[in-house]
């Protein structure tokens, strides 16, 4: 399956805040599986969504915000690509 433009700059996003993430895991990756995404990886992660894609986050957004799915629906969601 060819991933779409904002899945892919989302998972560029994550491959650069995560250097250690496999391409392949990008998809499946969350806060509950991944050990380094603490607060200061999670504040780090979303402060890059945000500037890629032009977008501001709300509070209840950040705090949703907990992998790489969700973040692709709430990047969509702000774009009206939902």
């Amino acid at each position: 399956m060819r991933m779409s433009d904002i899945q892919s700059r989302v998972a560029r996003c994550f491959m650069n805040v995560f250097p250690d993430l496999a391409e392949g895991d990008v998809t499946r990756a969350s806060q509950t599986s991944m050990l380094q995404w603490d607060s200061v990886a999670h504040v780090t992660l979303l402060s890059a969504i945000a500037e890629e894609f032009q977008i501001e986050l709300d509070e209840e957004a950040v705090e949703s915000s907990v992998s790489y799915l969700l973040i692709v629906d709430l990047v969509e969601g702000c774009l009206g690509q939902a």
